[in-house]
């Protein structure tokens, strides 16, 4: 068994939103529905997200800072008891935590449970494209109208030995992935030698998905 997980280097994301695009290409989105998003934060130092390329601050103290947002894969994911049919789901296997779209009914249960705002997505009843054909890869979810989606740590690039999506065009090589159980993997490495941080500890899930400072 492993369990797999990610670190974020806050000192080499510069904004650009490279793995943001990546991901949705690479799973084919629908026009509303993206798993990754890049915030910009409040304030340097704190951890909330406020909108897309926004400085806080008053000039000239202003300042700018990047918070990569997407599902933190808990160990103790707070929407895996909040489903009512069962469709949340965590890999017994990998620690990934996905949505089953055959039996999710899109009641929403686990997007008003996580505690990390934006990292679901309920898919319109009749999904839109911002284009004509299907992009990415040839086995992206399929985006069944009325069902909630959200990052699955790209499950089905990751089976057959690839690294997730966001990882593969980021420039600043900001994003680690792998076993958080072996010591000896580069993301527990990395974590292992740097000051980190999780978001909304005190909620109790243990994310999965650590921030290097």
């Amino acid at each position: 068994m492993t369990h797999y997980g990610m670190a974020i280097d806050l000192t080499r994301c510069f904004g650009c939103h490279a793995c943001e695009v990546a991901c949705k290409v690479a799973n084919n989105n629908p026009a509303d529905v993206a798993y990754n998003k890049i915030y910009t934060v409040g304030a340097i130092g704190e951890t909330e997200p406020v909108a897309y390329d926004t400085a806080s601050g008053t000039y000239p103290n202003c300042s700018l800072s990047f918070l990569p947002m997407n599902c933190q894969h808990c160990e103790n994911p707070s929407c895996l008891e909040a489903c009512p049919t069962g469709a949340t789901m965590k890999d017994e296997e990998t620690g990934v935590v996905y949505v089953d779209d055959t039996l999710c009914i899109g009641c929403k249960s686990c997007i008003s449970a996580c505690p990390y705002e934006g990292v679901r997505t309920l898919v319109s009843d009749e999904p839109e494209w911002f284009q004509d054909v299907a992009v990415g890869e040839f086995d992206a979810p399929a985006h069944l109208g009325n069902t909630v989606e959200k990052c699955t740590f790209c499950r089905n690039l990751t089976s057959r030995g690839e690294v997730p999506a966001c990882m593969q065009l980021c420039p600043g090589r900001a994003r680690f992935w792998g076993d958080l159980d072996d010591p000896e993997s580069d993301v527990s490495k990395l974590i292992a030698s740097r000051d980190t941080m999780r978001l909304s500890e005190d909620a109790g899930t243990s994310p999965s998905v650590y921030y290097l400072v």
